[in-house]
């Protein structure tokens, strides 16, 4: 239970640690602003009690925003991926699944299963991120068009570095 907690918090100032330092000071483009940090959300246990994860999700929201000096969009952001993450878990994985400590991986969804909770997890995230940071509809279309490409990106990321980082497991 302490490793876990102490694992969790080493990945929590990893990520905030290499979104804020690395990847918001590359210039990718107008369009392209991936947001990594949102793999903490997605990658939480199937088992992670409801209400535990909406706090992580705040709480990872509250420290993006104190570091990028805006005041919320983040955090509307986080909760709101964290909120439908239930959601769509209940929906694309068995009940027996969903009361084991397995985290969404890979190996525990497969390839396409994963990447598409990834994709839509990010496109809802960068959705409301966006269109709070713009606050306006004036300019649509390119709003949605640094949703689509940063979506994509992040996306891309992610799956990296689940090639790079997490083990898939052999079935015999």
């Amino acid at each position: 239970m302490i490793i876990d907690i102490l694992n969790f918090l080493v990945r929590f100032v990893l990520l905030v640690f290499l979104q804020i330092v690395v990847i918001n000071n590359i210039d990718l483009s107008t369009y392209v602003n991936p947001y990594i940090y949102v793999v903490l959300i997605l990658s939480l246990p199937y088992n992670t009690k409801p209400w535990l994860v909406l706090v992580i999700s705040f709480l990872l929201g509250m420290t993006m925003d104190t570091f990028s000096s805006m005041p919320g969009p983040h955090i509307a952001a986080t909760v709101l991926m964290g909120y439908m993450r239930r959601f769509y878990l209940m929906f694309s994985t068995n009940k027996d699944d969903l009361e084991t400590k397995i985290e969404p991986n890979f190996s525990s969804k497969g390839p396409i299963g994963y990447m598409v909770y990834v994709l839509l997890m990010v496109f809802l995230h960068h959705f409301v991120l966006f269109f709070l940071e713009a606050f306006t509809f004036h300019q649509f279309f390119s709003t949605l068009s640094r949703i689509f490409f940063s979506t994509l990106f992040t996306t891309l990321l992610v799956g990296l570095g689940q090639l790079l980082f997490y083990k898939v497991a052999k079935k015999a």
